[in-house]
């Protein structure tokens, strides 16, 4: 499984309905929503500044996130911004590959 970082942003109905149903109802639909994907939910918080949510999920595919992210969005509730994460190994992994590059201007 991949994990993702989804950056959750309320529009005005987003926010009607937090206030409305609750946190912790949200995190219910959250967690049924994911769990639909083949994935689970690792955390979810709420928050201070740009960003409303920050939710990290276990997911099988980038499909399954884009799925996710699509969804969400188009409801018209939330606007998302997706980042892979990635773990010390798989970094680990990226720095062995041989890649060819030249610098632009080098």
């Amino acid at each position: 499984m991949s994990k993702y970082l989804f950056k959750v942003k309320l529009t005005v109905d987003g926010l009607q309905g937090l206030l409305k149903e609750g946190g912790t109802a949200r995190r219910e639909v959250v967690d049924r929503m994911v769990q639909s994907l083949g994935g689970r939910v690792e955390s979810m918080y709420w928050a201070f500044g740009d960003e409303d949510a920050y939710v990290t999920v276990d997911l099988p595919t980038n499909t399954s996130a884009a799925a996710m992210g699509l969804i969400t969005s188009a409801a018209g509730g939330v606007r998302t911004s997706t980042v892979v994460l990635l773990s010390p190994d798989e970094i680990d992994e990226a720095v062995r590959q041989k890649v060819e590059y030249r610098a632009p201007g080098a």
